[in-house]
């Protein structure tokens, strides 16, 4: 089902310029000026806007859909799942193999992102007690 409004634009009003009203009666009882039969011959039979001087006055289909359809990713979510006895599992190894098959620029990255969630908004990082090292030497 189609769902309608009334719109009507004062022509010389700066501030606040449109009022939109949920039916055609509601707008003539707020302004009794407008004739609920004239305007109603206007908005429904020749299904032209009402113009004078100081108003323009439609109806508007409103959206409840979206203009353009998002498009429908199929996304699957893969549990990763390793099965190990307990005693073998050796979470410390497996991190450390796994950052070292990464590049030094997502290591670097990563350490990066780490410490910025601990800083508050604004903070910077001290890198005054930073250490340099000498790789490969």
């Amino acid at each position: 089902m189609e769902k309608r409004i009334v719109l009507i634009y004062w022509k010389h009003k700066q501030s606040n310029p449109f009022e939109v009203f949920s039916n055609l009666k509601n707008l003539c009882l707020s302004y009794p000026q407008y004739n609920y039969n004239t305007l109603n011959n206007y908005l429904s039979k020749r299904k032209t806007a009402y113009e004078n001087d100081n108003v323009r006055i439609e109806r508007v289909l409103v959206n409840t859909q979206p203009l353009i359809p998002a498009p429908v990713s199929q996304r699957s979510i893969v549990p990763v799942v390793v099965r190990k006895p307990l005693k073998e599992i050796n979470e410390k190894q497996d991190d450390l193999e796994y950052w070292l098959e990464q590049p030094a620029k997502e290591r670097l990255s990563a350490v990066t992102f780490i410490i910025s969630q601990s800083l508050k908004k604004g903070q910077r990082m001290n890198k005054s007690i930073m250490h340099k090292k000498q790789l490969g030497v």
